[in-house]
């Protein structure tokens, strides 16, 4: 059976990710029957210790992962490590008495309980009691009710999360509100400040970027280049001298560095470093997330039949957040950015044959999967491929920050 776990970042106030939730779909079918959500809780988690594996999918942060009545009083929740994860409790499990006995039962286990897309009735009172953390939709709550609930709910000792914040509006409106961890789109869109110029620093690092993927690739040029960045350059040396290649002497020079990892492999791995230069003034998931994708679309070409073109995959999915990295709109930072005009089309969301590739994996982390089986249709792929590239894409990924 084919497997689907997607994530999405929570966040804390200073936007670093402290856990993921995971989103899982059954199969090929765009929608889960009411009868479903007990075999989607329990395939979760299955599927995630057992095929995925947690540290995989959530990088050794808190899992939260959606509980529905019958997985919330089986013996599945005995699987789940008590320090890794926190049981959201689906919005339809009604607070009966075998529901509080249960949630009583996690909570002295040592478990943490959250309440999704919560919505204030007296009867909710036994379950706040025992839960640790309330989600708020922002979409689905007005604002009035958002601002009543803060302090009631706070009161009690519960941690506030605001679910589905799409703006830096919001995101600022639920912090003043006692609001204390972060879901949704709001961190992954630019803040675009009247009057505010690209730093110098990062015109430099696009700049370079254009020098690492020009088509006459030079290694005396991008030794010069590199050598003119001390952390790309230690990361070079620190990359080329670790046990995946096994050298019995020490590399310390960047030039013979260039040669052994060899074109294409610094071609990539000098534009991630370069892009994570980028963002340092940003949240680290922005970065996390742009090379991810990077992998995720470089890893179709040979599957869509564009081998030809991975090298413009991978640029699309990383300058997929540029506009948010450097707080100015797409059109503007194109001018400055080293793609083709296709690539530069597929970024503002122009059909063209480059960008299902990119809608993919935004339908796939959203667990938009409607919009994933129209994306991967126009790919000419089965859906059932997508899932291990995804998982693939963040070991890859992982590996690389490991390696900052």
């Amino acid at each position: 059976m084919n497997i689907f776990v997607a994530r999405q970042p929570i966040f804390d106030k200073r936007q670093n990710v402290v856990a993921y939730e995971l989103l899982f779909r059954s199969g090929l079918e765009n929608f889960f029957r009411e009868s479903d959500a007990d075999h989607a809780s329990s395939r979760v988690i299955s599927d995630t210790f057992l095929s995925f594996g947690l540290d995989t999918m959530t990088g050794g942060k808190h899992a939260f992962i959606n509980i529905s009545r019958d997985v919330l009083i089986s013996d599945y929740i005995s699987l789940l490590p008590k320090e890794s994860v926190v049981l959201e409790l689906l919005e339809s499990v009604a607070p009966d008495e075998t529901v509080i006995g249960a949630c009583r039962k996690l909570k002295k286990a040592g478990y943490q309980i959250a309440l999704d897309d919560f919505v204030y009735r007296d009867d909710m009172m036994p379950l706040l009691q025992l839960a640790h953390i309330v989600k708020m939709d922002f979409i689905a709550t007005p604002v009035d009710q958002r601002a009543s609930l803060s302090p009631r709910l706070r009161a009690m000792g519960l941690r506030l999360l605001a679910e589905k914040v799409e703006t830096h509006e919001e995101f600022n409106w639920a912090i003043s509100m006692g609001y204390t961890l972060f879901q949704g789109y709001f961190f992954a869109k630019p803040v675009v400040m009247s009057g505010k110029d690209v730093p110098g620093f990062k015109l430099n690092y696009i700049r370079l970027l254009g020098e690492i993927n020009d088509p006459n690739f030079s290694f005396s040029r991008i030794e010069s280049i590199i050598k003119q960045d001390v952390a790309i350059s230690y990361k070079l040396l620190r990359y080329i001298n670790s046990a995946a290649f096994g050298f019995r002497d020490e590399i310390h020079s960047i030039h013979e560095a260039l040669v052994l990892v060899g074109e294409l492999t610094i071609r990539k791995l000098a534009s991630l470093w370069i892009f994570a230069g980028l963002g340092q003034d940003k949240p680290e998931e922005l970065v996390v997330c742009s090379v991810l994708r990077s992998q995720f679309c470089e890893s179709l070409a040979p599957l869509i039949g564009m081998l030809h073109r991975q090298s413009e995959l991978l640029l699309l999915g990383m300058f997929s957040l540029i506009d948010a990295i450097v707080d100015r709109p797409m059109t503007e930072i194109l001018t400055q950015l080293p793609v083709t005009e296709d690539v530069g089309d597929a970024l503002l969301g122009k059909p063209n044959s480059l960008r299902p590739a990119l809608d993919s994996i935004l339908a796939y982390e959203k667990g938009d999967w409607n919009a994933l089986s129209i994306a991967v249709g126009k790919l000419g792929l089965k859906e059932d491929v997508i899932p291990q590239i995804y998982l693939k894409s963040i070991e890859w990924t992982g590996r690389i920050f490991q390696m900052k």
